[in-house]
């Protein structure tokens, strides 16, 4: 059995969404699917970038993703909901940057930890671009040190 977390809860994140877990994201013995947790970082990955866009029409996005991790470290089960939030790592590249996801249980444990590496991306062109200026302003205002995280 796991020791219970008294680790002070973290600092809420720039962008958060809960998410009830619904029957068929969980397996056979009750616990939240790897997978579902890649669902929900793609939902929070929407609602950070969209809002950098001149619509918030997905099929506008100029984003491309180059690696996704995630790492389980509570069980999750049918019926409980999770907080989700996201913010950008440092540091930010030229063309990528890292979006970092933390996943907390309603008691505040984390229960999960994912990682994504996104490319600026021409799809026109099919090239990756600079990280547009208004959107790197952001990233930097917001990022966080990945070691103080976990990763």
């Amino acid at each position: 059995m796991t020791p219970p977390d008294t680790s002070p809860t973290p600092n809420p994140w720039p962008v958060q969404r809960r998410f009830f877990i619904p029957y068929h994201d969980v397996d056979v013995l009750n616990h939240l699917n790897h997978a579902a947790y890649f669902v929900y970082m793609e939902t929070l990955r929407c609602d950070y970038y969209l809002p950098f866009l001149p619509s918030r029409d997905p099929s506008q996005l100029d984003i491309i993703i180059l690696e996704a991790s995630c790492r389980y470290l509570a069980q999750v089960s049918f019926g409980q909901i999770i907080l989700g939030e996201v913010v950008p790592a440092t540091p930010i590249g030229r063309t990528s940057f890292t979006l970092l996801y933390r996943f907390r249980n309603e008691k505040g444990t984390v229960t999960a930890r994912g990682k994504t590496v996104i490319v600026c991306f021409d799809y026109g062109k099919g090239t990756k671009k600079e990280i547009p200026p208004h959107v790197r302003q952001a990233l930097e205002a917001q990022a966080v040190d990945p070691s103080a995280e976990g990763w």
